[in-house]
């Protein structure tokens, strides 16, 4: 059967064209997944009475939603990243295998992670930093969307698949799709049928689930070349060892999220107050919408080093990141003054309690600070990613989370005694800038040295 022609030429489009196309639709998807992510917390915000309570409950699940997500990245994106590599090799049916082996574990992880996590909920949510006045709220949204674990790794796992094959605005409309659900779906089951935290749960999964059938759709379909196939839809260990080895490193750095927040919270629950908690909860938010832009860039100029490597085009390989580093590094510069001068506005968006918005501006200033070095960690992060450097791109990512940040969050308030909470917020951009200048230093180091090997590889095949 003859598949259509894809959307783009990952060998031989011109670079600079081609990571335009790819990376608008990416950071589209991306902007859209942020509304996805934060347009919870924006109703939630605004529930009459309750809505800073309801926020900071909301906060507290993050946690688990980001180890939820953390684990579509692990199989997705270490599995996509495998499948282009093979394609760009020429070897579909290997590319084929590894699609339907990462279907298979996200959906034996689902299971796996829906019960455990239903099992011990409350005590967990206890120890993430919930109170007496938040437990209700955190246990309320958090056992709804726990059922809907599925939906969330198919529909964000699988679309990696779909972006690796230069099917972008595809992989956009995947986000688009469940987002616009949401988006009409929360004010209805949170307002007009009067359930709040529940009916945003409940909005989120329904939207989770309209995504995933979308995905399952295309890769069954007739204009994908990455197919789903009955006979590779198993558990094979040989198959799928590389694919988590690679995965590892975004795995880290979306599940670090999750140790970050429950440090995050805790510290600021024993050194401040519920209303620090939920200060945090809107900077992280707010982080979150630009972080997840700088990472649609990211992903548009993936799929373009991932198969030229692959391909033995070193010299697209080097100008694609060229590329990628320019835009990240712009974008995140822009982003950090745009916050910096305007704090208020994106405050705002969450909740308008005074107490709470004149808190989270003065939090917000200090915990984005370091956010204009994200480019650089984030092209050279992803860059390593996307050329299957497992090991690189596992001790970057455990480097600004695990190494870096959980310890400034303990230390940094011993160390500056008198303004501790300040100093919880301010860990954030000192392992941001810290973290980006190894980050770069290693690859300035490293990535002349890939490609010399991947030349001497190819010369080998051809002598």
């Amino acid at each position: 059967m003859a598949v259509a022609k894809r959307e783009n030429d990952l060998g031989r489009d011109p670079v600079g064209k081609l990571l335009l196309r790819l990376a608008l639709p990416s950071v589209t998807a991306q902007l859209v997944n942020a509304l996805y992510n934060i347009v919870d917390r924006i109703y939630i915000g605004h529930i009459e009475g309750v809505g800073d309570l309801a926020l900071t409950g909301l906060g507290v699940c993050f946690p688990v939603l980001m180890f939820v997500s953390a684990i579509s990245a692990l199989v997705g994106m270490g599995g996509g990243s495998r499948a282009v590599v093979r394609m760009g090799e020429g070897k579909e049916d290997q590319a084929n295998a590894i699609l339907g082996n990462c279907t298979a574990l996200l959906i034996a992880l689902s299971v796996l992670v829906t019960a455990l996590f239903l099992a011990i909920k409350e005590p967990m949510l206890l120890l993430f930093g919930a109170t007496k006045e938040t437990i209700g709220f955190a246990t309320d949204y958090l056992t709804i969307y726990l059922w809907g674990t599925i939906f969330v790794e198919i529909s964000l796992g699988l679309n990696f698949f779909i972006t690796s094959q230069g099917f972008s605005t595809i992989s956009m409309a995947t986000v688009l799709i469940g987002a616009v659900t949401n988006i009409v779906l929360d004010p209805v089951f949170i307002f007009g049928f009067n359930m709040g935290v529940k009916g945003a749960a409940l909005a989120t999964i329904t939207a989770q689930g309209v995504s995933a059938v979308w995905v399952l759709r295309f890769l069954t379909g007739k204009r994908t070349r990455l197919r789903l196939q009955r006979r590779h839809f198993r558990i094979n260990p040989k198959v799928l060892a590389p694919v988590v080895a690679l995965g590892v490193s975004p795995f880290i750095m979306n599940a670090t999220e999750s140790l970050v927040n429950v440090a995050f919270n805790a510290s600021l629950k024993a050194y401040g107050s519920t209303s620090a908690v939920g200060a945090m909860t809107i900077c992280s938010s707010v982080l979150q919408i630009f972080f997840l832009l700088l990472q649609g860039i990211a992903q548009g100029a993936q799929p373009i080093i991932g198969f030229n490597y692959g391909a033995g085009k070193l010299d697209r390989v080097k100008k694609a990141f060229k590329l990628l580093l320019i835009s990240a590094f712009t974008f995140s510069c822009t982003a950090c003054l745009a916050l910096e001068l305007f704090p208020h506005a994106f405050v705002m968006l969450f909740n308008d309690k005074p107490e709470l918005v004149d808190l989270a501006v003065w939090a917000l200033r200090i915990y984005v600070c370091g956010m204009f070095m994200l480019g650089v960690q984030t092209s050279c992060q992803q860059t390593f990613v996307a050329l299957g450097q497992a090991k690189i791109s596992l001790f970057l990512a455990l480097l600004r989370k695990v190494i870096l940040l959980l310890p400034l969050i303990l230390i940094l308030p011993r160390l500056i005694t008198g303004h501790q909470v300040m100093a919880v917020f301010l860990a954030e951009p000192v392992a941001d800038v810290l973290a980006a200048l190894t980050t770069g230093s290693m690859f300035l180091w490293r990535f002349p040295r890939i490609l010399a090997r991947r030349r001497k590889e190819l010369e080998g095949k051809h002598a």
